[in-house]
């Protein structure tokens, strides 16, 4: 066993239960829920713990939550949701898509060094510690800017052994880039997990990836350009490839986006797309296995058994 930081302290990976990988509890912008509040409509803790409460109740233990600076996270926030919600949640270091132009001129050491410090030290002056490290490329490839941040992710995981998540277009196969410099820099691809990687229906390309031993996030539920069926199709033919214990599923959703001064008919239409929240993978996907003939200890172990040993390692 081992451990893995979260937001309320260290935990063993043994106790991490039912878990999905890539979630969000607040998305915006930095600096969104500290500075600007009102936009993010009336109580906005108290919503999102309400979210996270029905999530606990549905048998969800722990979040990673992928939200990166410039994505809007807000540690504390988190840490509080955690501590009302009784849901275990991992935040993440590193950097989404919307790099800015002051940043294009550091080095790849300089983000490195600030990602180890916010593994070992703390995020945003707190003692609270990421336990993931994040980087993204889309469907352009890894430009230059990218490729700094995705460095500096496999030079902090080297002085961490923290694991790393990558947000991917697979459409364009982009993950063969990204793994290729995680390799550069010396990083086992075991300790990699592709998400968005079920965005392609293309199980050829997917298995390739799992032969070079990394992990595969299938998120994005319900839809978005691929359909939930589809991308659960995705899912059992990897299953019947050998590959349950290395697949991640999980939503992509959050418990509170950025939704603007209409806050109020934005979640309604959240909830007609998709009632069961972040539930929607054991209510509705677990079903769609079941009618495929997935065996009940598979899909009992799917949440459990990949992000288990993805933490460990394995």
């Amino acid at each position: 066993m081992a451990t893995v930081n979260s937001v309320l302290g260290p935990i063993d990976t043994k106790d991490l239960g039912f878990t999905l990988m890539h979630e969000h509890i607040l998305v915006g912008f930095a600096g969104v829920y500290q500075d600007y509040p009102e936009l993010l409509g009336d109580d906005p803790l108290g919503r999102a713990v309400e979210k996270l409460k029905q999530t606990k109740e549905g048998g969800v233990d722990t979040i990673v939550d992928a939200t990166t600076t410039d994505l809007g996270r807000d540690i504390n926030f988190i840490a509080e949701a955690s501590r009302r919600s009784g849901v275990n949640i991992i935040a993440v270091s590193g950097w989404w898509l919307e790099i800015p132009r002051f940043f294009q001129a550091a080095s790849v050491e300089q983000m490195a060094d600030v990602f180890v410090r916010e593994i070992e030290e703390g995020i945003s002056g707190t003692s609270i510690k990421a336990g993931i490290l994040k980087a993204a490329s889309d469907y352009g490839g890894v430009n230059p800017q990218m490729e700094t941040i995705l460095r500096a992710v496999g030079r902090a995981h080297l002085k961490t052994g923290v694991p790393i998540m990558l947000h991917s277009y697979s459409p364009g196969q982009v993950g063969w880039q990204q793994l290729d410099i995680l390799k550069d820099e010396g990083v086992d691809p075991k300790r990699v997990k592709l998400d968005h990687s079920n965005d392609t229906t293309d199980t050829e390309y997917l298995i390739q990836l799992l032969e070079q031993g990394c992990y595969l996030g299938l998120d994005r539920y319900p839809g978005r350009t691929v359909s939930s069926r589809a991308r659960t199709n995705t899912m059992k033919a990897l299953i019947d490839a050998g590959y349950a214990d290395r697949l991640c599923p999980s939503h992509d959703s959050s418990a509170l986006p950025f939704l603007g001064p209409d806050w109020r008919r934005a979640e309604e239409e959240r909830r007609q797309y998709n009632p069961h929240g972040f539930l929607y993978i054991k209510n509705a996907v677990f079903a769609q296995l079941r009618e495929m003939g997935v065996s009940e200890e598979i899909i009992n172990d799917l949440c459990v058994n990949g992000p288990r040993n993805f933490f460990e390692g394995v």
